[in-house]
């Protein structure tokens, strides 16, 4: 893996769930879990549309590769400038522990953000 190639800053989040202490309903922040650079590649040009339980929703699924780290999971998401990913496959790890490659997918109904 080439240092020239990883040019996007990702930010890696992780999902905390608190309880609140009057109501005791659950309160869900995301937390940064790391702050790397990677190699974003985006899998389609363009979006795809499709219809799912009657809600229009765009999917840009997108190959990140970036150095070796641990604790990476699929209830984690990621963060690239204004757009939101959630990790839906990997990581699936490149040579010996020289790095990982997930697939993340931004899914947002029209005009919200996931």
């Amino acid at each position: 893996m080439r240092a020239g190639d990883l040019d996007t800053r990702i930010t890696i989040e992780e999902r905390v769930e608190t309880r609140d202490p009057v109501y005791n309903t659950p309160i869900i922040t995301w937390v940064t879990f790391a702050t790397v650079w990677a190699d974003v590649q985006d899998v389609l040009p363009s979006r795809a549309e499709r219809i799912a339980d009657g809600i229009n929703i765009a999917r840009r699924p997108a190959r990140i590769r970036l150095r070796h780290l641990d604790g990476i999971t699929t209830a984690m998401r990621i963060k690239i400038g204004s757009r939101t990913l959630g990790i839906i496959a990997g990581p699936a790890e490149l040579g010996r522990h020289v790095g990982i490659e997930l697939i993340a997918e931004e899914l947002s109904t029209e005009g919200q953000e996931p």
